[in-house]
């Protein structure tokens, strides 16, 4: 194991990796039985020096498994560290999907020397998959399954199975191929397989029907709706000829949808979304993903500033419409967070699409009607209570505050509800991601029409007496 160890250093940091040899043996020893997830668990939480040891460190087919697991996020440093020659064959023997991923994000150099290192098979299945965008089917997909010509029959297709199994992501579907074409003409389960004859035609097992696929270039937001639709393990990827190039399985699909999910909620907080895992980003990167929208968010609230301003008289002789500024202005924002959240969702989900906006608006309308009635009914409420029993004097026009105040609610939380649902699909339509309408954007743009529909409001329901 000394050998191995001090073989596999690498060159441009040594001293390094020999601080962590001791506590990398000693982690190899006891993670060596554990179960993958939990060694994954455990070694994110080592520098990444130790991670590099201890892969080494580990017997090679287990270091693999390891390497394998998205949730290791430091592998493509860890790697970094090692010697070409010993990287290049964990690469090499891991899914290519997986290789793939690291293989982005490694600096170039790295990237090129390794890329050249590994074997013929991976080399080839790389340059497919680095070819197709990042958010596609053909980046996510693998290109080791099952497949067999139509020919076969069920003894020889559980044969083949069993001979390449160490080999392929995932044997739990065969895909039947055309034997002259290669054509793709059925997926066949391998539950189907075992409990039928073995001398059947590996085709004739399954209904006939026209199989589930995708190309390589559909969204992987789309191959997430399929896999659930059909309530499939795997979806295979095919060419223009319908021959099968690789298949997306349900677990790089949900590593997919954590991902966009995660930066769908970063954008309706209001920043970019972050790349790395939150204790890993630097903090430079973390300031210069969150000070943009901070920063276009602040310039935004400068134009509430501007409408007080506009509305300086106004306050001069009711000050009192001062103290409901807070409420009316977070009651628009609210609603119009809610709306926002909600149409993201469903547009997400494909429960809706561009052409729905007219039944949105129409359903939001009454929606923000009925909210403002409620929301105004307490504000009117709070202003009568807190008359009657002396908590505050409103002054002897303090029903006509009580209405302004009631009035404003209706008036704004309608618009926020309205404003917040219709702007995804302006972002949708013009070809910018719908979570960019983030609640702190809805709520900004909301405020600053929230005091013009106050002040509004209040021009007509107090003109001649206190305005």
């Amino acid at each position: 194991m000394n050998d191995i160890v001090a073989q596999d250093r690498g060159a441009a940091a040594p001293d390094l990796l020999a601080k962590t040899d001791f506590l990398a043996k000693t982690l190899a020893c006891t993670l060596a039985q554990e179960h993958i997830a939990d060694i994954v668990e455990t070694l994110n939480d080592q520098d990444t020096a130790t991670i590099a040891e201890v892969l080494v460190s580990l017997p090679f087919e287990r270091a693999v498994e390891v390497l394998d697991q998205p949730e290791l996020f430091e592998a493509p440093a860890a790697l970094s560290l090692l010697t070409d020659e010993r990287a290049a064959a964990f690469l090499s023997a891991m899914s290519a999907d997986r290789v793939a991923d690291i293989i982005r994000v490694l600096d170039a150099p790295v990237r090129e020397r390794l890329t050249a290192r590994v074997d013929q098979e991976t080399r080839s299945a790389l340059t497919r998959l680095l070819a197709y965008p990042e958010h596609s089917a053909g980046s996510i997909m693998t290109t080791e399954f099952v497949s067999v010509p139509a020919n076969w029959t069920v003894a020889q297709t559980l044969d083949h199975i069993r001979h390449v199994e160490r080999s392929r992501e995932t044997v739990y579907a065969t895909y039947v191929l055309d034997p002259v074409t290669g054509a793709l003409i059925c997926a066949v389960p391998l539950r189907r397989l075992i409990s039928s004859d073995s001398d059947a035609v590996v085709t004739s097992v399954v209904p006939a029907h026209k199989p589930i696929s995708v190309t390589p270039a559909t969204d992987r937001e789309d191959v997430a709706r399929l896999i659930s639709k059909y309530n499939l393990l795997a979806v295979p990827v095919v060419d223009p000829a319908n021959r099968v190039i690789g298949i997306v399985t349900v677990d790089d699909v949900i590593d997919a949808m954590i991902e966009e999910t995660t930066e769908d909620v970063q954008k309706l907080g209001g920043m970019e979304a972050l790349d790395e895992p939150y204790n890993e980003i630097s903090f430079a990167r973390m300031i210069r993903k969150r000070a943009g929208w901070l920063s276009i968010l602040l310039l935004g609230e400068m134009l509430t500033a501007s409408a007080m301003q506009y509305f300086q008289d106004e306050l001069e002789k009711a000050i009192v419409l001062t103290l409901f500024i807070p409420l009316i202005m977070s009651s628009g924002g609210n609603s119009g967070s809610q709306a926002t959240s909600l149409i993201i969702r469903a547009l997400a989900l494909r429960e809706i699409s561009l052409k729905d906006w007219w039944r949105v608006a129409l359903r939001e309308l009454p929606t923000g009607l009925t909210l403002g009635a409620i929301l105004g009914a307490i504000g009117v409420a709070r202003i009568v209570l807190w008359q009657k029993l002396g908590i505050y004097n409103y002054g002897e026009h303090w029903a006509l505050i009580a209405a302004t105040v009631g009035g404003a609610l209706i008036g704004i939380v309608t618009f926020g509800s309205l404003m917040g649902s219709m702007l995804p699909f302006v972002l949708k339509r013009l070809g910018f991601d719908p979570a960019s309408a983030s609640a702190p954007f809805v709520a900004t743009l909301v405020d600053v029409t929230g005091l013009v529909i106050y002040f509004g409001v209040a021009a007509v329901i107090l003109s001649g007496t206190l305005l």
